[in-house]
């Protein structure tokens, strides 16, 4: 079996996978000890401090609190307080990042 060895460095397919996946690591990296709302497939919402993720999209969240759904719009309940949560990526639905974290984070997704 021959080995092919690229002298130039990898082909310009692997740059540009190479860059945009960098690209994404950099606004993961940014997003890290943020604020995040996750709304879940049943219904919970957790919000917290982003800790990390992996490639199964599974979320680390720090300092943790579940909001149940509640049938009246107007009454969100008392807060139970989780700690560290760990959500499933199977069960997220949505993730929101606060505004006010983002705000002190330069070059995130547009000009401030």
């Amino acid at each position: 079996m021959a080995t092919m060895i690229e002298e130039n460095g990898p082909s310009t397919h692997e740059q540009s996978v190479v860059s945009s996946s960098s690209q994404a690591r950099q606004k993961l990296e940014g997003l890290l000890n943020k604020n995040m709302r996750i709304r879940m497939t049943d219904g919970r919402t957790l919000v917290g401090l982003f800790l990390c993720t992996d490639r199964d999209c599974n979320v680390i969240l720090g300092s943790a609190q579940e909001f149940l759904k509640s049938t009246d719009t107007f009454s969100q309940g008392e807060p139970r307080v989780l700690g560290l949560a760990m959500i499933p990526g199977h069960h997220v639905v949505s993730i929101e990042v606060e505004a006010e974290s983002l705000e002190d984070t330069q070059g995130f997704g547009g000009s401030h």
